[in-house]
């Protein structure tokens, strides 16, 4: 018998109150539409990290026979044969925890797996090159990539060396670029967070107190606080979960359309995030917005039947 009253002034309370609900449940549509977003954002940035560290190579490249730049080359001639193993040696013996494989690639094998694959008919700013053209060097796979700047102190000063390069370093700006954007997605959802919880608050104090008279009726017989409560309570939560489910469902056509429809199909070599990223988070989008309803509900409520 209380369930089925309670879920009669709910019902009742929702049909009352259709303009205040469909406000809560846009503005938490939006708010967990913005969570939604930072979150995947950072899935994207995580995912596409794993992706990329994975095969990024520190290039220590070897002087060049002429003139070089770097001061490690003053001898202006190419490191023979046992002052490239010395290097190699070194780096077995001061980098035994960081570096995890060398191979050391010769100017004829650069030539012709990396730079005729680049420009096929060898030219290269106005210049036809050749393989003495180019320079030997030795590629590192790291055990960690993040200690790239270990590998370069220990080699910068050696003879022999003119440079250590490190192809993380071309996709640290596009992360650091990503963070921000998550950043700026994170303070927008907590801002939308922020109203969602005080219009929703608002929301149920107004449907309570436009029933103050059936409320007092409720007292005088007997009802509790929480038998009071519940309609309104369910009331928040019903417009918050739709909202919610709304915000989920948008998130998963984002991402269907511009990520693995678009972007996927028109740049192949970074991984993305997908339905089953959407799939993962959209249950604790769903979770939150019921929690934040309730709780704004159980305040607003609270101040109310004290009054």
């Amino acid at each position: 018998m209380r369930l089925r009253f309670i879920l009669s002034e709910t019902w009742t309370s929702l049909r009352r109150n259709v303009p205040m609900l469909l406000s809560v449940m846009l503005v938490t549509f939006i708010s967990f539409l913005f969570i939604g977003a930072s979150v995947l954002t950072q899935a994207q940035i995580v995912k596409a990290k794993a992706g990329w560290y994975d095969q990024v190579e520190v290039v220590v490249w070897l002087c060049p026979d002429g003139t070089s730049k770097s001061a490690n080359c003053a001898s202006g001639k190419a490191p023979s044969a046992t002052e490239i193993d010395a290097i190699q040696q070194k780096i077995r013996n001061e980098l035994p925890d960081v570096v995890a494989n060398i191979t050391y690639v010769s100017k004829e094998k650069y030539y012709k797996d990396t730079f005729l694959k680049r420009y096929p008919n060898g030219e290269f700013q106005g210049r036809t090159l050749t393989a003495d053209d180019m320079q030997a060097s030795l590629w590192l796979k790291l055990k960690n990539p993040e200690k790239y700047q270990v590998v370069s102190e220990v080699l910068s000063g050696q003879d022999g060396v003119e440079e250590v390069s490190d192809q993380k370093q071309i996709f640290d700006p596009v992360f650091a670029v990503l963070n921000r954007a998550t950043a700026v997605t994170a303070v927008l959802a907590a801002v939308m967070v922020l109203v969602a919880i005080m219009l929703t608050a608002t929301t149920i104090r107004m449907s309570a107190a436009s029933r103050s008279k059936e409320t007092e009726i409720m007292r005088l017989v007997g009802a509790s606080n929480w038998t009071i409560r519940l309609p309104f309570i369910l009331e928040g939560t019903i417009a918050s979960l739709v909202g919610s489910v709304l915000s989920c469902v948008m998130l998963s056509v984002i991402v269907r359309v511009f990520v693995t429809g678009w972007l996927a199909q028109s740049v192949t070599w970074i991984p993305y995030v997908d339905q089953t990223t959407v799939l993962m988070i959209s249950p604790f989008l769903v979770l939150g917005a019921i929690l934040l309803s309730m709780i704004a509900s159980l305040i607003s409520l609270r101040r109310y039947l004290k009054a």
